[in-house]
């Protein structure tokens, strides 16, 4: 399966390839609402974009629709579900068991993209041996023997950026391909064989603010009256 994936993902552009996850989250809801078929056009009008860009898109993977009937919702979900590896029954640990942890855990996060989260870690005495939705928190000494006995193929890095130099060396010591960072620490992946995803909720937060004052300067210009002489 890894093989035909990597295969479909020659030629296709980084943006495309970005842009999947997100066909995989409406397609889930419209499976959710019981919608079997969706026209381009319609599919458009939910994710705000063209109905162009996601029959280009799809063309970059084989298509997937028929003229005239438009798109097979549990067919399409499925492929998609494919080429991301939602069916390859990937597993996972989590380090650093703090509160962004202990919530990344107990999130339907995992389960929903075909990932089971079977490990959590921490260097605190006090939060080690803790239960947190059904796991023992383990000492991040285990960390080595635990993928001994087991596959682990994402390690969700949680704990703070100051450790995470440490864990991430830790991590590619005992060979997990995979990191998800939630740290702010800018794990550079040209250094190292693992796959990485950096993931910066305080950035995404700045944005936000940066949009709300635009928005707010713009209002107060907009009742002063605009441009004044």
């Amino acid at each position: 399966m890894e093989n035909s994936n990597k295969k479909l993902q020659q030629g296709v552009s980084a943006q495309v390839i970005k842009r999947l996850p997100r066909y995989f989250r409406y397609l889930r809801l419209l499976l959710n609402e019981n919608r079997l078929r969706i026209s381009s056009g319609d599919l458009a009008k939910m994710m705000n974009v063209t109905a162009s860009q996601i029959r280009q898109d799809l063309n970059c993977f084989g298509g997937f629709g028929q003229q005239g009937y438009g798109y097979n919702v549990t067919y399409l979900y499925g492929k998609i579900s494919e080429i991301l590896g939602v069916n390859e029954n990937y597993q996972a640990v989590i380090i650093g068991a703090g509160k962004l942890g202990q919530a990344l855990c107990g999130s339907p996060v995992f389960t929903k993209r075909g990932v089971e989260v079977i490990g959590l870690f921490d260097n605190d005495k006090k939060i080690i041996g803790k239960i947190v939705d059904g796991l023992n928190v383990a000492s991040i000494d285990t960390l080595g023997d635990f993928c001994k006995k087991n596959r682990v193929d994402i390690a969700a890095l949680t704990l703070t950026s100051k450790n995470a130099p440490l864990a991430v060396e830790l991590i590619s010591s005992v060979g997990i391909p995979g990191i998800w960072n939630f740290t702010s620490y800018d794990i550079n992946q040209t250094n190292t064989n693992i796959s990485v995803q950096n993931v910066h909720l305080g950035d995404s937060l700045m944005m936000l603010c940066l949009s709300l004052r635009e928005k707010y300067n713009n209002e107060k210009e907009h009742h002063s009256g605009g441009i004044t002489e």
